[in-house]
């Protein structure tokens, strides 16, 4: 009989370990809807002379692929590696950085997609980091304000490791990667936005943002329209696991335009000409205003969302960025 039992107990034991590996092993869910490449199908429908945007590592520019800036333990999916890749001049010297955050509605997209930006702007003395975040299937917000909060901090930490000034940190994003640029970059050192992903004792602050298409105002009717019709979900809800009827709060929280606030870091704004991915954006630089901080507006006209994926709109962005960058990271 003691037998037995003591068969049980280790069958027992043996069916929760391998059920715990199991767990740890389980993959991390992915959208894959929205790629470069999706993105240039979508726009060569109604512009057919635009090509799309391809990585190409300029001369003089030296890069370090998945670096792996922070790793979180005890997740759904076991140990969770995030990376970055990272672009900088070849020569030695200590320069700004820049962080580029991907879009894809919270919920779809890679840190590939800023790869080629990130290199033509490392070409004009930067050094640049195209970063991997948590999307809406595999961590709700806020983990991806956390995850782009510890981007930074180890940057930081890390500055002459890499060459960077760390006096002289920006973030620029486009469409979901915007609002969020805009929302990490305008709550620097908030402590309910800082999480506890490394470096902590690091700042997390920038000193200059950059949102390509990113909302700064999520209660816009736009933003949560797909709510209200049956069977379909908002980009919104699905990140947040709630409507905005049902958690009016946690959406106004996620919204940018709440923070806009004296210490704000000078903002650039790259618009496509839909005025939907505008939404906010006025009532920022009304603020800003007040306080005298730079800001430049770019809107480009009879362009369409995801205009930085392809070409010619590709280049004449990365121009915008690269003189906003030169006025507010290189003006002393």
């Amino acid at each position: 009989m003691k037998h037995t039992i003591l068969l049980l107990l280790l069958l027992l034991f043996a069916t929760e370990i391998v059920s715990a590996q199991t767990n740890a092993l389980k993959p991390i869910p992915r959208d894959t809807s929205y790629t470069p490449y999706s993105a240039w199908v979508k726009i060569k429908k109604h512009y057919p002379n635009v090509t799309p945007v391809k990585p190409l590592l300029p001369k003089g520019v030296k890069a370090e692929y998945n670096i792996v800036y922070a790793t979180l333990l005890n997740t759904p999916y076991g140990k969770r590696d995030l990376h970055l890749d990272l672009f900088r001049p070849k020569k030695a010297g200590k320069y700004p950085a820049l962080i580029l955050v991907f879009g894809g509605g919270w919920r779809s997209g890679s840190k590939a997609a800023q790869v080629p930006m990130a290199q033509q702007i490392a070409a004009k003395g930067y050094v640049t980091a195209a970063i991997e975040y948590r999307l809406s299937p595999e961590a709700l917000y806020p983990a991806a304000v956390y995850d782009i909060k510890a981007a930074i901090r180890y940057l930081r930490a890390n500055a002459q490791k890499y060459g960077i000034d760390a006096n002289k940190i920006a973030i620029s994003g486009s469409s979901a990667g915007g609002q969020l640029a805009a929302l990490v970059g305008m709550t620097g050192e908030m402590k309910k936005f800082e999480g506890d992903e490394g470096n902590n004792h690091v700042s997390s602050r920038v000193q200059a943002i950059i949102d390509m298409d990113g909302i700064l105002d999520f209660t816009t009717p736009t933003e949560s329209a797909k709510d209200k019709v049956p069977g379909k979900r908002s980009a919104g809800a699905w990140w947040f696991g709630a409507t905005l009827k049902e958690a009016p709060a946690k959406w106004m929280e996620a919204s940018p335009m709440t923070y806009a606030r004296k210490d704000t870091p000078p903002m650039l704004f790259i618009n496509s000409a839909q005025p939907r991915f505008h939404a906010g954006r006025d009532s920022v630089i009304t603020v800003l205003n007040r306080y005298h901080i730079y800001t430049k507006v770019h809107t480009i006209p009879n362009s369409v969302h995801s205009f930085w994926q392809v070409h010619p709109w590709f280049d004449q962005t990365v121009k915008y960025m690269v003189a906003f960058l030169d006025k507010t990271l290189k003006k002393h």
